[in-house]
């Protein structure tokens, strides 16, 4: 006999199917993922504690603004969530990214097959190094704790870009987006939009629990040397 399970995001409609064995052993799939994750998460915001708070205090001196950037991002089973990251970009960023594609169709271009842009003026001074670095993703350590994302898995999209995904759309609506991935070590920026929906999906298809610890280790060299990051 099987469940099924319908979730909505953006007007969408999935369908995931589980038989009862299946549903069993997924059940232990979870609970030594979500366990992986707390553990994960609680030691790396001890650790870091010092780091957050001097990172908080420089992006408040900088200009002013808000210390957190919060976002409604897509999670499992299209749920939404509100996403966390330290402050890049200046106040008015959304404004300034509409006027600039509007005037400028190579950085249109760009963003349109990136989503992102490597020449960004919307970023800050402190932006530029936290970026970079990766430490503007840290506070998603919070948003791991609370049970909306997980160390490793897709990075969470807006409700724009489910267009994007495609039929992988599913494959990303069926587990916690995460802090890292398969995406982050295969290139991060400098893979498409298309091509990091691919890579979501493959991890989602082929997830072991082993696999996301080698994935916490290729993360550590890949932030370190600041690999695709920009």
């Amino acid at each position: 006999m099987s469940r099924t399970l319908l979730s909505k995001a953006k007007g969408i409609q999935f369908v995931r199917r589980n038989t009862r064995h299946d549903a069993t052993h997924a059940s232990i799939n979870s609970i030594s993922k979500r366990a992986f994750d707390v553990a994960c998460a609680l030691g790396a915001l001890l650790f870091l504690s010092p780091l957050l708070l001097a990172i908080a205090v420089l992006i408040k001196l900088d200009d002013g603004g808000p210390v957190l950037f919060r976002q409604r991002r897509i999670g499992r089973d299209g749920r939404h969530f509100p996403f966390l990251k330290f402050r890049s970009m200046s106040v008015n960023a959304e404004a300034a990214l509409a006027e600039l594609i509007q005037r400028d169709a190579e950085a249109a271009k760009e963003w349109n097959k990136y989503k992102k842009l490597k020449k960004d003026p919307r970023i800050t001074k402190i932006g530029h190094f936290i970026r970079r670095s990766s430490i503007d993703e840290l506070p998603q350590l919070i948003n791991i704790l609370t049970g909306d994302m997980s160390v490793i898995g897709p990075r969470p999209i807006m409700s724009d870009q489910i267009d994007d995904y495609g039929s992988n759309f599913d494959h990303y609506c069926a587990v916690r987006p995460g802090l890292s991935g398969l995406w982050q070590v295969s290139g991060r920026n400098e893979k498409t939009f298309q091509e990091r929906a691919s890579l979501d999906a493959e991890y989602v298809k082929s997830w072991t629990f082993f696999g996301d610890v080698k994935l916490v280790a290729q993360t550590v060299p890949v932030v370190l040397l600041s690999k695709g990051s920009f």
